[in-house]
């Protein structure tokens, strides 16, 4: 983590994160390619989504998730790159049989390091396996939800879960929000947690820099017109006039559950809801 030096107040508080060990290079070119901005809108060309637009240009990188394409091929970490598109490094991997791919950068991976997808293999940093085969205790990461379909969840930087037991035909396994919950044990994992564990740490420092995210303003409801807000109106920074909060869509917000229960939750043994309380 670098600490800007305060030649502006914008700066004063910046933090930016340290890129000192990453490769130079441009992106593989075979695995990348130009990623077109929708700024939030659907197929219809309507906002869909608000406070969305702008921002810098980016060059998707194709992230080989699921790993089982190469069960039992060694590769060999070649660099360790940037990703605009995600808060955690990843890692190009040259396999014996001549292909590269990128893969999630668990911290501690470094370059020439040797990673091994397989059923059952040595519990390695980088390595990835079935979550029968991995020791109780062991922190993974990008966790395999659905058989087949590839790691889904934690991925973001700094993240990780940990195994806690194995009772066949499933794993339990808790997760970063304090959700312990059974897996499938024949879904694949990968051993360590993942990099840029500083990522929180990013302090933005001035509004500029959020647009370069791509992310505009958000505006209060209160600020609005009534036409345009179930807040709005009024002369002034007025208040909302309702009796509980409304979203732009007329729909209560705000402690109001909105959430409908799910088949999910069977499986389900500890919600995330539990850590919470305490706290």
């Amino acid at each position: 983590m670098k600490q800007c030096r305060p030649t502006t107040p914008a700066r004063r508080q910046m933090t930016i994160a340290d890129f000192s060990g990453l490769s130079k290079k441009r992106p593989e070119k075979g695995l990348s390619h130009g990623k077109q901005r929708i700024s939030g809108r659907g197929s219809g060309g309507r906002v869909r989504v608000r406070h969305r637009g702008g921002g810098h240009k980016r060059l998707f990188r194709f992230i080989d998730f699921k790993r089982r394409g190469k069960m039992g091929v060694p590769g060999t970490v070649a660099s360790l790159e940037y990703d605009p598109n995600r808060s955690s490094r990843i890692a190009l991997v040259h396999y014996r049989d001549g292909e590269k791919r990128y893969i999630l950068a668990p911290e501690g991976l470094s370059v020439g390091d040797t990673v091994v997808s397989a059923e059952r293999t040595k519990v390695k940093v980088g390595n990835c396996m079935q979550l029968r085969h991995i020791p109780v205790g062991y922190k993974i990461h990008n966790l395999e939800v659905t058989l087949g379909r590839g790691g889904q969840i934690v991925r973001s930087a700094g993240t990780s879960a940990t195994l806690v037991g194995v009772d066949e035909p499933y794993a339990i396994v808790e997760l970063p929000s304090g959700e312990i919950r059974r897996l499938r044990a024949d879904c694949i994992a990968t051993i360590g947690t993942v990099s840029n564990p500083e990522h929180n740490l990013i302090t933005i420092g001035k509004a500029g820099r959020m647009r370069w995210l791509g992310k505009k303003p958000q505006v209060l409801g209160k600020s609005m017109n009534a036409v345009d807000h179930p807040h709005g109106g009024g002369e002034g920074h007025s208040p909302i006039g309702l009796k509980h909060p409304k979203t732009p869509w007329g729909k209560p917000a705000l402690g109001v559950r909105t959430r409908r229960k799910k088949k999910s939750l069977a499986h389900v043994l500890r919600p995330r809801t539990k850590k919470r309380r305490k706290k």
